[in-house]
């Protein structure tokens, strides 16, 4: 298994501008596992959405119950291949089309962010492309930990002398031309064993997206990622943040709490079965007391009982009282976090509740009690085709890994680095032989 120690995860090609193509992508989660397949057609008039240079329609979508996937990463590889196979081929029978190849997402691995600075003298000329290309390879000659892989390397704003935050220098005058990079990586192992898993359904891997950055691509409206808005993902095994400002994503972080663990809790505490817990979360589950709270009864059945001759009652207040203090745990430590990172101010007064986690009743009111920011909830925008189920929150990073090609260009690696691969079949007369195959 060759694996450079500082590579990149594969790289998508750029999308034609003037013809449609289909893509494939793939939301691996820890509770789900969803497979879409979308048509991207270009834009050629009327208005689209920000950033969004094609139109999605969505021919096909496919979604399993996880298993071997605990906190977004491979446990088990044979229940992950089993999980992942059958998502794909209920997307395959929808579209009636067959999968290659898949953009995927990763929640697991610490997902985390590195700013790198990078300079490069001008002499008082004016900046032309070519200032603007030795930059760029100058931002990514940047050193990660060895045990990490680069999942994103985004420029987020040019410097000219002491002027910062430039979208485009080109005709200015100065000595020094600056760049800021924002990189995005995650545990090598970890990545390594998901790509291993999806190879073993004898699907390549295209490339691998942060779940929070594309839960922001599918779920931001009109100038938000512009003034500045933190995106926080409540998956059922992982918590992903992302903050987007100016325009840019600009920094991602995580924590290994989700509504997995709400639903241990509710396990634990009234000593039921996981699936009565999940059941009784999903239907009565709230974060939100109400007067009636008291008042109103609920039937549960102790783990190892007969469900006819043992049912008991308990109020929903009680089931409040075990809900609560977890979410309550998770989102101060998001808050925490936010803090350390410096990133408060960039994320604005505005914050984005993705992934299906956030449905809990008074989620909103709550996140903005405890962060102090305006919060709603976030669902997929933009997409024709999706299926009533798929509008909810828990699919906007599968709808994300959609919109994602059309932003795939805006990243700047070093082409002379080794890409990650996770077995010897990405070599390079493979990776030619698909560029026939996909062009022609």
């Amino acid at each position: 298994m060759k694996h450079h120690p500082h590579g990149v995860t594969p790289r998508l090609k750029p999308l034609p501008p003037k013809r449609a193509v289909e893509i494939s992508v793939l939301d691996v989660g820890t509770s789900k596992i969803s497979c879409l397949i979308g048509r991207l057609k270009p834009v050629e008039s009327g208005p689209a959405l920000p950033s969004r240079t094609h139109r999605i329609e969505v021919l096909g979508i496919g979604h399993q119950r996880s298993r071997g996937i605990k906190g977004g990463a491979v446990v088990d590889m044979e229940a992950a291949e089993q999980s992942i196979r059958l998502a794909v081929d209920a997307a395959e029978r929808m579209a009636d089309a067959r999968i290659e190849s898949l953009i995927v997402s990763i929640s697991a691995g610490r997902l985390g962010s590195e700013m790198f600075n990078a300079t490069v003298p001008v002499h008082g000329r004016a900046i032309n492309d070519g200032d603007i290309q030795r930059v760029l390879r100058a931002g990514t000659d940047h050193s990660v930990r060895r045990d990490r892989s680069i999942l994103h390397s985004i420029p987020v704003g040019f410097g000219l002398d002491a002027t910062r935050g430039i979208h485009d220098p080109r005709g200015m005058v100065g000595s020094e031309l600056g760049l800021d990079m924002h990189v995005v990586t995650a545990d090598e192992a970890m990545v390594r064993n998901l790509m291993l898993c999806i190879e073993r359904c004898h699907l390549d891997v295209q490339t691998l997206v942060a779940a929070p950055y594309a839960s922001g691509l599918a779920a931001l409206a009109d100038d938000e990622a512009e003034i500045g808005v933190t995106l926080i993902d409540m998956g059922a095994g992982t918590t992903s943040v992302a903050v987007f400002s100016g325009g840019n994503f600009v920094h991602v972080d995580g924590i290994a709490l989700g509504g997995n663990h709400v639903t241990l809790d509710i396990a634990r505490g009234l000593s039921i079965s996981v699936d009565d817990a999940e059941r009784l979360k999903t239907l009565h589950g709230s974060v939100f007391s109400a007067s009636s709270d008291e008042r109103e009864m609920i039937q549960i059945t102790p783990v190892g009982e007969d469900a006819l001759d043992h049912v008991q009652q308990i109020t929903k207040a009680q089931l409040l009282r075990i809900v609560k203090p977890r979410v309550e745990e998770t989102l101060e430590l998001v808050r925490d976090r936010l803090r350390a990172s410096g990133h408060v101010a960039s994320g604005g007064k505005r914050v984005v509740l993705t992934g299906g986690a956030c449905q809990l009743n008074g989620m909103p009111d709550l996140a903005s009690s405890i962060l102090g920011r305006n919060v709603r909830i976030g669902r997929p925008l933009g997409v024709r085709g999706l299926p009533e189920e798929a509008k909810a929150p828990s699919f906007a990073a599968g709808v994300g890994l959609l919109v994602y090609p059309q932003r795939s260009g805006d990243e700047h690696f070093d082409t002379a680095r080794p890409t990650a691969r996770a077995t010897g079949t990405n070599g390079y007369l493979s990776r030619m032989g698909h560029w026939l195959k996909e062009s022609f």
